[in-house]
């Protein structure tokens, strides 16, 4: 499966993506605002050999970035989307996008992208987003794709020996619809 935006192409994962997504997850540098990062590939690669083996309804859906105009199809991030409460409809989303391509608008339009699939395809009621507050650029990009920052988790991040707060970040089906109409998308 391919999801295909005008910079950014969201491929599915796969078994061929694998070192690549273990040296993502296992970065520390890339990972800096979390409250921890695996550093075991062999536990990363076991969890997304698990995802790509799934059978039935996923709950799930990992996505490799690409650049559209590039003929290799580098990678050049991680786009996710997962269930977050099934019953509600409501699913959560997370990116990253490497640091040698950061900053040029590949990781909102992936995030888009994200939204579009969770809402046209999974028939999502709301996704959510979270981020460290103290992760300035996690925080704008939510914002500059539409998402609404709802709540704030007082020191609910114990985050280099200190509790920090959690943004809570949303957007509805109607609401990203209703952006469409009026030709924010």
């Amino acid at each position: 499966m391919e999801i295909f935006g005008e910079n950014v192409i969201l491929s599915k994962i796969t078994i061929h993506d694998l070192d690549f997504i273990c040296g993502m997850e296992c970065d520390r540098d890339l990972w800096h605002f979390e409250e921890s990062i695996e550093s075991d590939q062999q536990v990363v690669r076991s969890k997304y050999m698990a995802r790509i083996n799934e059978g039935g309804e996923a709950t799930a859906y990992d996505f490799i970035v690409r650049l559209a105009d590039d003929e290799m199809r580098a990678p050049i991030g991680l786009a996710q989307v997962w269930s977050y409460i099934g019953f509600r409809k409501s699913w959560e989303l997370g990116f990253a996008i490497l640091p040698e391509q950061s900053g040029q608008g590949y990781g909102s339009e992936a995030a888009k992208l994200l939204l579009k699939f969770a809402f046209e395809q999974l028939s999502a009621h709301k996704v959510v987003g979270m981020c460290n507050s103290l992760n300035n650029r996690s925080a704008a990009l939510m914002e500059h794709i539409g998402m609404t920052k709802e709540a704030v988790f007082k020191e609910e991040l114990c985050w280099n020996g200190n509790w920090t707060d959690q943004f809570y970040y949303s957007i509805l089906e109607k609401e990203f619809f209703g952006d469409e109409e009026d030709g924010i998308r």
